[in-house]
């Protein structure tokens, strides 16, 4: 228990480190790469997430999805990487290679398509190197670039908004 909770407070120091030495590096590359973060308790429907990709015209081959989940079998889910606390050293270390794989991998765009308020998935996305981060409704709004006030359920508004704003910023090919 004792460990639970150092683990949980070194996550929220490594966190605030990271929001506040972050620069914002705007740039006008057109997205190719895209990252999605989600919380796999949330929602179940891969398909749904990769039309996002096909919105934005991503190909397949370029698109990485990674799912957080609470449970402890995390064998149960398809998406490409899945991951739970234990993940995480007592330090507050990503020990899970593929994890650290995905923070490292600078994507165009980072979508982080979660409503539960999880220190693991703002961590991960704070800790990401993607220039352009965008995501629905979060309580601390330093995480993402970009928010898309949208209710979770409604993946198609999202889909629209997100595809309007990319648009206004010239990140998408013509």
């Amino acid at each position: 228990m004792i460990l639970k909770g150092l683990k949980e407070k070194s996550i929220k120091k490594r966190l605030n480190s990271i929001l506040k030495n972050r620069e914002a590096h705007f740039n006008t590359v057109k997205i190719e790469h895209l990252g999605i973060i989600l919380n796999a308790d949330e929602t179940s429907d891969l398909e749904a997430l990769k039309a996002i990709a096909q919105t934005l015209d991503v190909r397949p081959n370029k698109l990485k999805i990674v799912a957080f989940t609470s449970s402890k079998d995390v064998l149960a889910y398809s998406w490409d990487a899945c991951f739970n606390t234990k993940d995480f050293t007592w330090n507050g270390k990503v020990k899970n290679a593929e994890l650290q794989a995905f923070i490292d991998t600078e994507f165009d765009l980072l979508i982080s398509y979660y409503a539960t308020d999880v220190l693991e998935l703002k961590y991960l996305t704070a800790a990401s190197k993607a220039p352009l981060k965008v995501g629905i409704f979060q309580l601390d709004k330093r995480i993402n670039d970009l928010i898309i006030k949208t209710d979770f359920n409604k993946l198609d508004l999202f889909k629209t908004e997100l595809k309007k704003y990319l648009n206004v910023l010239n990140k998408l090919h013509a």
